[in-house]
């Protein structure tokens, strides 16, 4: 994680536009005098540039992705993991969901969308090349699944992207190829190639193929949906002054009337200086990076600032996925194989310029620095050491007894419950760790949901919560930790009552709770019940490798989504079904917390198979190369494990610590086919790892 020095000012990029990676990477090398975080909806970015070569099969996906979360968390940028829904340009403050995140200044990039997107049929049955990651994402399997060789493909949109994805499916599936547009391509058609233009109106998209303005219908295999552009909402929705939806800027891409915030890529209406506007084509985009970074250090220092001029004609290259590429410019053209090898040139020395992770998914040297640090794991891997702990809680000297206490530190249960004068059963927990990410929300909100936890896997309603906050002296670190608490802990039906503040050199957070423990307890636990654990393990290696710049953002995305997302959901299942003994895996690991259950319920043993344990996508892969969390080791002496499994090349994933992490239950084999599809319904992905068995010890298999 990044130290910020306080006071500095806030900037805040909104998508991971073409632009805006030129920002993180100018960041990463010459940091601006400022806070810098994004708000990303999606973790990657697709360079537009590249997509036709990718449908004509000659890159894949990979070779056209930007990890925008892996290169932020390189250049040391905070990411906001969301879709902005509005701005509030008077309060300088961005809405991403339920949260809201304030700025000094504001950049915005986040692209557009492709017309007719409502016209009949068109979500149903076309493939749209918008949003871009995921037409990515499906072309190829769409591709995969044509059927009759003899219908054609048709293609919607007759401009630059309709036309090269015309020749480009032509090249890769052989067939006849029909573009649809409403004015002229914006070249004349390649002699000996299988496509054909017409001028026509589509009313409607059917799974058939299209049926135009005039009524005609045309058959097709595939309609590629790719007309014109579209502004998205966010403009519009916040206020800005918007031109057709495009948010208006000036020669400094500064929104006008609005000097605090910029607008830049497809989503601005961006002054061409005859009059017009810049034409919505990625050559543009790319190209106001630099003046974006050069008026973003303008304003953060108090010189002036320096205003875009678009060229007026450019070297535009259309692939023709057949190794040759049309040039263009000056009103002429030329077709030629030196155009493609040029344009595929041009295209991989660009993206090479964000690529933070390898393919074999260690850092590159542009994150070589981050990998040097050695600070300590944050989370729940920020804590004491099993061994330690237990040698000081031996050290004390006996409590004198306490009627009122039906189970608590002798239990060394989740949660500790005691018995009120009125007979009614009150549950205990408290839990607290420092930060483990750059986004003060987020780590509010998940430091509720871990402390949460501990009541909902004992069957205790969580009903009030205290919270204890050590902020270090940054602006405005403590009121998003709070609204993160308060996000989860209203989700949960929680009431936050009170709490404390303190100063500290790192941001750590801690909640009590306090919840109501009705009678009944879980079904005791038997030899022979099955072991069923949810969601994922590897929560500790994917935030060491983000802090070693090594997570991919779409790895880093999912494990804090779920450490997010409390066990309310599950726990109900597990009361309805009348499972047995369960514990939440965090801090110790799934061995040192399975170990701690199998004593509670008598002193049985488990058996548990490696092969079948769940992992976080990319856990594995890193755990494989090396990574591990600091408290790793510690976990690793305090619980011995035995059996064949134990020579498993991942069967050390066990030991690593777990933030509010998944859920562990024992429950009987005739009931346990039914609890894993019930915890499905609840969106709680489940497995079989093992068996509960009468001999002590955890054995692996």
């Amino acid at each position: 994680m990044v130290r910020r020095p306080p006071g500095l000012p806030h900037v805040v990029l909104v998508g991971g536009g073409h632009a805006h990676v030129q920002v993180l990477r100018r960041h990463r090398e010459r940091p601006f005098a400022a806070r810098v975080s994004i708000v990303l909806d999606m973790p990657e970015a697709v360079y537009s540039g590249m997509v036709p070569g990718l449908v004509a099969g000659q890159y894949t996906a990979a070779d056209l992705t930007i990890d925008v979360w892996a290169l932020a968390a390189a250049a040391g940028v905070r990411v906001v993991d969301g879709a902005a829904t509005r701005v509030d340009a008077e309060r300088g403050r961005v809405e991403v969901g339920t949260r809201t995140v304030s700025y000094d200044t504001l950049s915005i990039d986040v692209g557009s969308t492709v017309a007719g997107l409502d016209l009949p049929g068109v979500p149903e049955h076309a493939l749209s090349t918008r949003p871009i990651g995921r037409f990515v994402a499906q072309v190829d399997a769409r591709l995969a699944e044509l059927a009759d060789p003899s219908l054609p493909l048709v293609v919607v949109g007759a401009g630059a992207a309709g036309f090269e994805l015309a020749y480009c499916l032509q090249a890769r599936t052989g067939r006849d190829v029909v573009v649809l547009g409403t004015r002229p391509p914006v070249v004349p058609a390649v002699p000996g190639r299988r496509v054909v233009f017409r001028l026509a109106e589509v009313r409607e998209v059917t799974a058939e193929g299209v049926v135009l303005a005039t009524g005609e219908a045309i058959r097709a295999a595939l309609v590629v949906w790719a007309t014109g552009g579209a502004a998205l909402p966010l403009g519009a929705h916040s206020g800005l002054p918007c031109e057709a939806g495009y948010i208006r800027v000036g020669p400094t891409l500064q929104v006008e009337g609005a000097p605090g915030i910029f607008a830049v890529g497809d989503c601005a209406h961006v002054p061409d200086g005859r009059g017009g506007a810049v034409p919505k084509a990625g050559v543009y985009a790319v190209r106001e990076g630099p003046v974006l970074c050069a008026n973003l250090d303008a304003r953060l220092t108090g010189t002036q600032l320096s205003s875009y001029a678009p060229q007026r004609d450019f070297l535009a290259l259309l692939n023709l996925g057949d190794g040759t590429a049309i040039a263009r410019r000056w009103g002429r053209s030329a077709r030629a194989a030196w155009a493609w090898r040029l344009k595929d040139r041009i295209d991989r020395r660009f993206m090479s310029m964000f690529r933070v992770i390898g393919p074999d998914d260690r850092a590159l040297p542009m994150a070589g620095a981050m990998a040097e640090e050695e600070m300590e794991c944050g989370g729940c891997a920020a804590k004491v050491g099993a061994d330690e702990l237990h040698a000081a809680l031996r050290s004390l000297p006996a409590a004198a007894r306490d009627a009122s206490v039906e189970s608590g530190m002798a239990e060394a249960d989740d949660a500790a419950v005691v018995v009120l004068p009125s007979g009614e059963r009150l549950g205990l927990s408290v839990d607290a760790f420092t930060a483990f990410c750059d986004d003060p929300f987020v780590v509010g909100r998940v430091a509720a949901v871990n402390a949460v936890n501990d009541l909902f896997v004992k069957g205790i309603e969580p009903r009030w919560a205290m919270v204890t906050v050590a902020v270090p002296r940054e602006s405005g670190v403590l009121e998003e930790v709070m609204a993160g608490a308060r996000s989860a802990l209203d989700e949960m039906g929680v009431t936050l009552v009170g709490g404390h503040t303190l100063r500290a050199a790192e941001l750590s957070v801690g909640l009590a709770v306090t919840g109501i423990a009705y009678a009944g307890s879980p079904t005791a636990t038997r030899a022979g019940d099955a072991l069923v654990l949810t969601r994922g393990l590897g929560s500790g290696v994917l935030l060491r490798a983000g802090a070693l710049g090594r997570a991919r953002g779409t790895w880093s995305q999912q494990a804090v989504r779920w450490m997010s997302r409390s066990h309310r959901a599950a726990a109900a299942v597990l009361r309805e079904h009348g499972a047995g003994a369960a514990t939440d895996i965090t801090g110790f690991g799934l061995y040192g917390h399975l170990a701690t259950l199998l004593a509670r319920v008598g002193g049985l043993g488990a058996d548990v198979c490696v092969a079948d344990l769940p992992l976080y996508p990319g856990a594995g892969a890193l755990f494989l190369q090396g990574v591990r969390s600091t408290f790793h080791a510690q976990n690793a002496r305090s619980v011995v494990v035995s059996g064949p499994g134990a020579s498993h090349a991942l069967a050390e994933i066990g030991y690593d610590p777990q933030t509010a992490g998944p859920l562990l239950f024992a429950v009987s084999p005739e009931r346990v086919h039914d609890v894993i599809a019930a915890l499905a319904l609840a969106g709680e992905p489940a497995r079989v790892i093992g068996a509960v068995g009468e001999a002590p010890g955890i054995r692996l298999v």
